[in-house]
């Protein structure tokens, strides 16, 4: 019989993520890691200043019973001070900023989010200071790319929610004239590419006016940095009625729009060079899950992640260009028979290989199981 970790009587876990604020998709996998421990009766505690809580569970849909905050040791405290503070931990998880140190928690794991070479130099100095870390990825994609730099990891794909697996879709249900997009309003890295959903929306609309009456709904989390972009994006919606922007919505409201919407678009890597700059394409693609968990037709741009997701024409559509976006739209738009044939594969695609359940047993495999 195997043991690991959890047969111990005082089981704790740490997290330090300096970018924990974002409320992202990275964000929900790495706290669902920690509610899968949560429920294997480990105590959670997060090294930040501030407690988002409410934030977590509102808006990533996360619900914690042991969570709490403590201030973070990764800013202005002594090395020695931080070491005997981990020392009680069993296991600590990182999301690393480019910057490593040394750790003496039991287990200690590096969650890798972002395929960006700059936050893997693992020179002398940094191969002894996590000379007992394991890299986790959150995608094949990610894996690869860590792996030319050098970096061995172990892929934990993220879960979608029991709130979209489960969903009951009636035969005779029919979706709104809605297309859904969702992902943090910013321009750096990944950015979403908003901007050009909405030239691609307006076009679309005189082109084929068979899209008339669509409307295009725009959802992600926004941060004061991030105001600028937003202004930029309602100066290029200008008088246009049919574009709505929302921002820093529940999960209930989130759902919601994901259950009305016919399409989701997702352009994360718009004419970027994966192979050159993989950080700035999408990574694996959380939402685009979502939407074919909760029946949208998705769609999504050629780069990153979501190709190992989507089998173009099968459980949606990957697009090269607005050209061909456009005329994939208009083969199953007005397709009632294929729309739902797409859909069910889609749903299926994500129930059979992203159900809490599936994930649960990969973190259990990597994270208490694994020496």
């Amino acid at each position: 019989m195997k043991k690991s970790l959890k047969d111990k009587k005082h089981k704790t876990v740490a997290l330090y993520n300096p970018y924990l604020d974002v409320m992202g998709g990275g964000e929900r996998h790495i706290l669902s890691i920690l509610k899968v421990l949560e429920d294997e009766g480990y105590s959670i505690t997060i090294f930040w200043d501030e407690d988002l809580s409410d934030k977590i569970s509102n808006i990533l849909n996360i619900k914690f019973k042991t969570l709490k905050f403590e201030p973070n040791i990764f800013i202005d405290t002594k090395h020695l001070d931080r070491l005997k503070r981990l020392e009680k931990v069993d296991l600590f998880f990182y999301v690393t900023d480019g910057s490593y140190f040394i750790s003496s928690a039991k287990k200690n794991f590096v969650f890798c989010m972002v395929p960006n070479r700059e936050l893997y130099h693992m020179g002398v100095i940094n191969k002894i200071k996590t000379i007992n870390f394991k890299f986790i990825t959150n995608s094949i994609f990610t894996y690869k790319n860590l792996l030319k730099w050098g970096v061995k990891s172990y892929v934990i794909y993220p879960p979608i929610s029991d709130n979209f697996t489960s969903l009951e879709m009636d035969d005779d249900q029919q979706k709104e004239k809605m297309i859904l997009m969702v992902g943090r309003f910013f321009k750096h890295l990944h950015a979403k590419r908003q901007d050009i959903a909405i030239k691609w929306f307006k076009e679309l609309k005189k082109k084929h006016t068979e899209f008339e009456s669509f409307s295009l709904h725009l959802v992600g989390s926004q941060k004061k940095e991030d105001e600028s972009y937003l202004l930029e994006l309602q100066k290029l919606i200008g008088n246009e009625s049919q574009i709505f922007i929302h921002t820093n919505v529940s999960f209930e409201k989130l759902l919601n729009l994901y259950k009305k919407s016919m399409f989701y678009w997702h352009f994360t890597g718009y004419r970027i060079d994966e192979d050159i700059e993989p950080e700035k394409t999408e990574h694996l693609g959380i939402t685009p899950l979502e939407s074919m968990a909760a029946g949208c037709i998705t769609c999504a741009y050629e780069a990153g992640g979501p190709k190992e997701l989507i089998k173009d024409g099968v459980n949606g559509f990957l697009f090269k260009d607005k050209y061909d976006l456009f005329a994939k739209m208009l083969s199953i738009a007005f397709n009632q028979k294929l729309q739902k044939k797409i859909e069910s594969i889609g749903r299926a695609y994500v129930q059979d290989n992203f159900s809490p359940k599936i994930f649960k047993a990969r973190v259990k495999e990597i994270i208490l199981y694994q020496k």
